[in-house]
């Protein structure tokens, strides 16, 4: 975010514009929200077979980062989260349906602290909150917001394969009753891309950057690397 609450960003492009990044996870990664206990992960499995452990900028629980299309958003914008919340997800919602398949947004809102308070809730995907993708009742984009000023940060993953579902096996000192717990809730609750659609990363990358321009009324412009690097620190504060 440093490259926004900083101004650099501002100043190179103006004041109006927003930021969205496309990526990919290599090698896979565990990420766990900024308040989750770093404990709950085993890092000695994860580094034996090259997985990553990060912590985001922003909260809720863990993710496991594998074949899935990542994204972040940022904004210098008075907007309130929830309609930025919702914009972001309508915009993904609308990519999607270029390639058949229809999310919808949930309409509830979970408790989060009593949800926090299960053992097999050491998965964000868990919990749909409002406003956060779905197809056919099942969570198929996870996403958080984090807010310093007028500046807010919003990222999110949507699964391109069920690989996501092999948290449970990253977990530190699980029970087998809590691994087949955890299993049974991202079966039941989590769905993927693969599921729905014969596509992938490549595919859905032009689309979300056609719908973005779309959504904030202007076209989206690719950066070089040239602007990039004319950012102090913007690398980094991705």
């Amino acid at each position: 975010m440093r490259a926004f609450t900083d101004g650099s960003f501002q100043r190179e492009f103006g004041g109006g514009c927003c930021l969205w990044r496309f990526y990919a996870w290599s090698p896979p990664a565990v990420s766990l929200g900024r308040n989750q206990n770093p404990a709950e992960i085993d890092r000695e499995r994860c580094r034996a077979e090259g997985v990553d452990v990060v912590v985001r900028p922003t909260g809720g629980r863990a993710v496991f980062h594998a074949d899935e299309l990542t994204y972040s958003f940022f904004a210098d914008t008075l907007l309130p989260n929830e309609v930025i919340y919702q914009m972001v997800h309508e915009t993904i919602a609308r990519a999607l349906s270029k390639v058949g398949v229809t999310a919808e947004f949930c309409r509830s809102q979970p408790d989060f602290r009593s949800r926090y308070a299960c053992p097999e809730s050491v998965s964000c995907f868990t919990a749909s909150a409002r406003y956060e993708l779905q197809v056919d009742g099942r969570k198929i984009v996870g996403s958080a917001q984090r807010r310093n000023g007028h500046v807010l940060l919003q990222h999110g993953s949507l699964p391109l394969s069920m690989r996501h579902r092999q948290l449970s096996r990253y977990l530190a000192g699980a029970s087998r009753e809590l691994v087949q717990a955890v299993d049974a809730d991202m079966e039941r609750k989590t769905a993927s891309l693969d599921e729905f659609a014969d596509t992938g990363y490549a595919d859905l990358v032009p689309l979300l950057i056609a719908e973005a321009g779309k959504s904030f009324g202007s076209e989206a412009k690719m950066l070089t690397l040239g602007e990039i690097g004319r950012l102090e620190g913007f690398q980094q504060s991705l």
